[in-house]
């Protein structure tokens, strides 16, 4: 009886130790991540389609990252311009919005006719990963008509499409970078 009682007092507590050492573990890695987002750069530069593009754009980012319970979507009003990004602005508001990472998205509109303005609603939605040093991190982009193939539709749904195809590209690009159970925004 008395080697039974000292087994079950041992097993007792090798068993809270163990469970104390996982709670903590998850408490450390369930922390909510902040991504910024900046509002895209769209190609042509027409001003009557930036803020339509900026609400289609921003619907998509905020739909899909509900999914996710451990993230958390800032956006800014500030655009910068894809090609050339400014290492320390990314730093800069990173910090000044406590963020983990920060995403410069560009919304180009194809060319379609002879006219100037002429434009069709197949886009391409590009977007590059920053972390919070303002390190480059991955880089990626869906093309809406040679992905989905789509002919018919608003610019609106080609927007939204193209949103969450390019964040379902970072999310593969980061995890070849570095696998993780669960890696998302």
């Amino acid at each position: 009886m008395r080697k039974l009682l000292i087994f079950c007092t041992l097993s007792t507590f090798l068993l809270i130790g163990i469970t104390s050492v996982k709670a903590q573990r998850n408490a450390s890695e369930d922390k909510i991540k902040k991504v910024l987002y900046f509002n895209p750069e769209v190609d042509p530069d027409i001003e009557e389609i930036k803020e339509p593009t900026n609400h289609a754009f921003f619907s998509a980012v905020s739909d899909h990252i509900s999914g996710y319970k451990r993230n958390k979507m800032l956006r800014t009003e500030m655009q910068i311009s894809f090609d050339s990004v400014d290492k320390q602005t990314i730093v800069d508001y990173c910090l000044n919005n406590d963020a983990d990472f920060a995403i410069v998205p560009k919304v180009r509109y194809f060319k379609v006719g002879l006219g100037k303005y002429v434009f069709s609603n197949q886009v391409v939605v590009s977007m590059k990963l920053f972390d919070a040093a303002g390190n480059f991190i991955t880089e990626t982009d869906y093309n809406t008509y040679r992905k989905n193939m789509r002919l018919l539709g608003s610019a609106d749904n080609s927007i939204k499409i193209g949103t969450n195809g390019a964040i379902k590209g970072i999310l593969k690009e980061l995890r070849k970078i570095k696998p993780s159970p669960e890696a998302g925004f």
